[in-house]
């Protein structure tokens, strides 16, 4: 590996590192991929060199600074995708470091830049008469609208990701009593998540409907294959512009998919389920993922404001509320 280049070292980066050691998902991958086409393009046009004629040494700190401002400034990326993209080329100097030790100077002068640093915003979920809204504008009268419909129910419910719902099966839909779906998420994390009564009758009219193999896809599209992620944020934009119309509130807010996940996990909290559960129905790798959701919660703030004494008023005598506990506290 030492005396092969660049091209070389990158395509075993994909092959060997990603795919056979790490198993890394179809997702990271991905990623993965969109970074490097990214920056090679990119580099083809800063240093006028094909990207099979790249050395090591020409991806350096000048090179990947520049990129990254590209991303920000040209390409108007957000500091959060341009920090995921530094991380795919970190990722991969790491595995060149070990090959290619000759070029450590460079390599660790790219591995010095930092990640950005972004104020984080509140996030955004949809209240109930939101929701009552988004899901009267699907028309039950077509095969898409119920699909649909549907669709939407099962993520304002369940919480799944964009990715998650759109590779569910007919087969990971089990209904009847305990009714639940399986999927399989990030980091390859499997889990079950169970059906309120109204979305488990809602799969069950669609899934009679769709009369699919087990392995087919829940929610197709016109063709039978698996409905992309375009094709999700395609749907749902149009629905909630449908649905402004009728609730001036959502005028204000930037619906996607992922929108709908926050519902599900703000409804929880605010039926007093613990940031554990939370979790582990989301798929999050740590429970402190879930903090955000008790910053976004406005009502458990004013339930906190609640229990306090105004600055202006008299501060009342604690008494205990009960006899024996007034003689525990007496000793």
């Amino acid at each position: 590996m030492k005396s092969e280049g660049f091209p070389a070292l990158l395509e075993a980066f994909f092959t060997d590192r990603l795919v056979h050691q790490r198993q890394a998902s179809p997702h990271t991958i991905a990623s993965y991929r969109d970074t490097f086409s990214l920056l090679l393009s990119f580099a083809r046009q800063r240093l006028h060199k094909a990207p099979t004629t790249l050395t090591l040494k020409d991806l350096d700190a000048t090179l990947v600074g520049a990129f990254l401002d590209h991303l920000e400034k040209e390409r108007n990326n957000t500091a959060r995708s341009r920090n995921l993209r530094l991380a795919a080329i970190h990722s991969f100097l790491h595995y060149a470091l070990y090959h290619q030790p000759q070029h450590s100077a460079s390599i660790e002068r790219v591995l010095a830049i930092p990640s950005k640093r972004f104020p984080q915003k509140p996030i955004e979920s949809l209240t109930a008469a939101e929701i009552d809204a988004l899901l009267a504008v699907p028309d039950q009268r077509t095969w898409i609208g119920r699909r649909n419909r549907t669709l939407l129910l099962v993520a304002l419910q369940t919480g799944l990701r964009v990715s998650e719902i759109v590779t569910l099966r007919c087969e990971d839909i089990v209904l009847g009593v305990g009714a639940h779906l399986h999927c399989r998420g990030k980091g390859r994390k499997e889990r079950c998540t169970p059906l309120r009564k109204e979305v488990a009758a809602a799969l069950r009219q669609w899934l009679r409907e769709r009369a699919g193999q087990a392995a087919d896809p829940c929610f197709p599209n016109g063709r039978g294959n698996s409905l992309s992620r375009d094709a999700v944020e395609y749907l749902l934009g149009k629905y909630v512009a449908a649905a402004a119309r009728r609730c001036s509130t959502l005028k204000r807010k930037r619906v996607s998919p992922h929108v709908l996940r926050h519902t599900a996990a703000m409804d929880l909290l605010q039926h007093g389920v613990d940031r554990s559960v939370i979790a582990l129905w989301l798929g999050h790798e740590s429970v402190e993922t879930t903090q955000m959701y008790l910053h976004a919660d406005l009502r458990l703030k004013e339930k906190a404001l609640a229990k306090t004494s105004p600055t202006n008023g008299q501060l009342a005598r604690y008494r205990p509320a009960d006899r024996l506990l007034a003689f525990l506290k007496s000793l």
